[in-house]
């Protein structure tokens, strides 16, 4: 039998607001995927892309009902990010979530190039925080700021070496978000660092254990059962703590 909920309970249900998304890096793989999720699960999603090309995103929004919202932004350029914020203004956000990475290549860090460098470091870490920084006030008291980081930025786990420059970059992120909790001490948000585990992208590569359908809704999971508990923790997508 099911169950037979008072009236007002109904109503009050009914006039519950759907909560909203902002995914930044939304066009494929695994920021695609979790839109994707969280419009399965009944929010309203706000993704960016690059330029003005037609991605992925664009077929979920045709196919989402209203629900998920196109925005353009180049993560890099703080002038994108501050308009962004202009944009969305009068919204009320209840995730905030930072997806981007790039890596160049397997170099000790002896041959990378300063422009490399400079690249990967101002995509992996610099600009993701940019990005916390501006677009983080419109995340409601108790919401939730994730980003996507990795294994590879912890400094225990590196027993093997390699991969120097996306190594750093994600030990930088992490570290900057830990400058930015430090600074949100007392706040109610809950501040989520994210290891999505060896997944199947062009990062990632072919030979990687998990693919984004595997993946993605971990994450999820674990970022919807920390809301509300304010701090910062760095977990995986199984919900398990990453050493740091």
């Amino acid at each position: 039998m099911s169950e037979v909920r008072p009236k007002s309970e109904e109503r009050h249900l009914a006039a519950a607001p759907r909560r909203t998304a902002l995914v930044i890096g939304a066009s494929r793989t695994l920021g695609l995927g979790i839109a994707a999720e969280y419009v399965r699960r009944g929010w309203d999603v706000i993704g960016t892309v690059r330029g003005d090309r037609r991605t992925g995103l664009h077929e979920l929004a045709e196919s989402a009902d209203g629900r998920v919202t196109v925005e353009s932004l180049e993560m890099t350029d703080p002038e994108q990010i501050a308009a962004l914020r202009d944009r969305l203004a009068r919204r009320t956000l209840d995730l905030l979530f930072v997806n981007a990475a790039v890596t160049r290549g397997d170099l000790p860090i002896g041959e990378v190039p300063t422009e490399m460098f400079t690249e990967v470091m101002v995509t992996n870490a610099l600009g993701p925080m940019r990005v916390v920084e501006v677009l983080g006030p419109l995340v409601a008291p108790a919401g939730t700021i994730g980003v996507m980081s990795s294994d590879q930025g912890s400094i225990a786990l590196n027993t093997e070496g390699g991969q120097d420059l996306y190594r750093a970059s994600k030990s930088a992120l992490n570290q900057l978000m830990r400058c930015y909790a430090v600074r949100q001490a007392g706040g109610g948000r809950s501040l989520l660092l994210m290891d999505p585990g060896w997944v199947r992208t062009e990062l990632g590569g072919m030979e990687a254990e998990l693919s984004v359908e595997e993946s993605v809704p971990g994450v999820v999971e674990t970022i919807e059962r920390h809301r509300g508990e304010p701090g910062l923790r760095f977990l995986d997508h199984q919900g398990k703590d990453v050493a740091w």
